[in-house]
């Protein structure tokens, strides 16, 4: 018998076999994990601080300092926290080091980055996920930052919070917010104030609910293919921006769009755009581009949540279940973010 002959019968046999197994699907997955909630910071923890993307110098960490120990908080500073590599924080490695070590310490209840910039897209590679799972606690932070909290949120499982970075302005409405979420654990409903910042506009009307889910839409669109986002699938997306052009808005959302992240939406909300310019003539407005985007999906939406590069800052918790407003502007959390 010939050894192709052979084969054949071997193959043949392995077949029948296949034929009488069950049919699985080859898109079956396994269960998702639950989402973990990290504990609740309390007067007298410890607070991480660590620099996973821009440069920080040591003024800014003593500012930080001075900031979490009116807030009741010490601090542990983080190995490379003050490092320099070109416009990084310290190399790619020693970067996602100090953010393994924050959460393998157990002296450390929250994590919060210095400042965003640039610089955490690169590190996802490098993060222990599984060890993160294993020690769910708070991490905080906006702007770049946004490439973590989604990556932990997608990857450990983890509910991850979109807020003010240790070099933000700690006002008395930013500070409010932390501590509702982070130490009371509330449910809290986010309502703009009557100000400049506040300022909103309705692209479609309607209540929504969904887990909240988003973050820097340049950071998102560039995270766009990777395994470090979480599905999309009838949550409650938000995003905020800085010193874009509106074509550049426009842009990034029809990536979103053609990547199919907008169509799965429940909800939609655009926080702040702040310094997006028109740019050269003839243009839009960001308005008209986010109407057109937005609206045909027929999803409730707004414009103007105080959200972003703004001084008065939302604690935002990512992979938590809320409802929306699109007509009151409210975010009102279903459930508490920390256990």
């Amino acid at each position: 018998m010939s050894i192709n002959r052979r084969k054949f019968i071997k193959y043949c046999g392995l077949a029948t076999i296949a034929s009488q197994l069950p049919l699985l699907s080859v898109e079956a997955k396994p269960s998702p994990q639950v989402i973990l909630k990290p504990p609740r910071l309390q007067v007298g923890d410890t607070v991480g601080l660590i620099s996973p993307a821009g440069i920080v110098d040591a003024e800014d960490v003593e500012n930080a300092k001075k900031t979490l120990a009116a807030l009741g908080l010490k601090v542990k500073l983080g190995t490379h926290v003050l490092d320099r590599y070109g416009y990084l924080a310290g190399k790619d490695i020693d970067r996602a080091q100090d953010v393994n070590n924050m959460f393998r310490d157990k002296s450390v209840k929250a994590i919060i980055a210095m400042r965003g910039g640039w610089g955490c897209n690169r590190i996802l590679h490098l993060l222990n996920y599984s060890q993160i799972r294993s020690h769910p606690k708070i991490i905080l932070g906006y702007s770049d930052i946004t490439s973590l909290l989604l990556a932990i949120y997608a990857r450990s499982r983890v509910v991850t919070f979109h807020g003010a970075v240790a070099t933000s302005t700690w006002n008395d409405f930013t500070v409010d917010y932390f501590k509702r979420v982070l130490f009371n654990g509330e449910n809290v409903v986010m309502q703009n104030v009557n100000n400049n910042e506040g300022k909103r506009e309705v692209i479609s009307s309607g209540k929504a609910r969904g887990k909240l889910v988003g973050g820097n839409l340049s950071v998102l669109a560039a995270m766009i293919g990777s395994p470090y986002l979480p599905s999309w699938n009838g949550n409650i997306l938000f995003l905020e921006d800085i010193g874009e052009d509106v074509y550049k808005i426009d842009r990034m959302l029809i990536q979103l769009r053609n990547a199919g992240v907008l169509a799965r939406m429940s909800g939609f909300i655009f926080a702040q755009c702040t310094n997006c310019k028109p740019g050269d003539e003839p243009t839009f407005s960001l308005m008209q581009v986010l109407s057109e985007h937005i609206k045909p999906l027929n999803i409730p939406a707004w414009y103007g949540s105080m959200v972003g590069h703004i001084k008065d800052k939302f604690t935002m918790p990512v992979g938590v279940d809320v409802e929306i407003d699109a007509d009151m502007g409210t975010i009102t959390m279903l459930e508490g973010a920390v256990s």
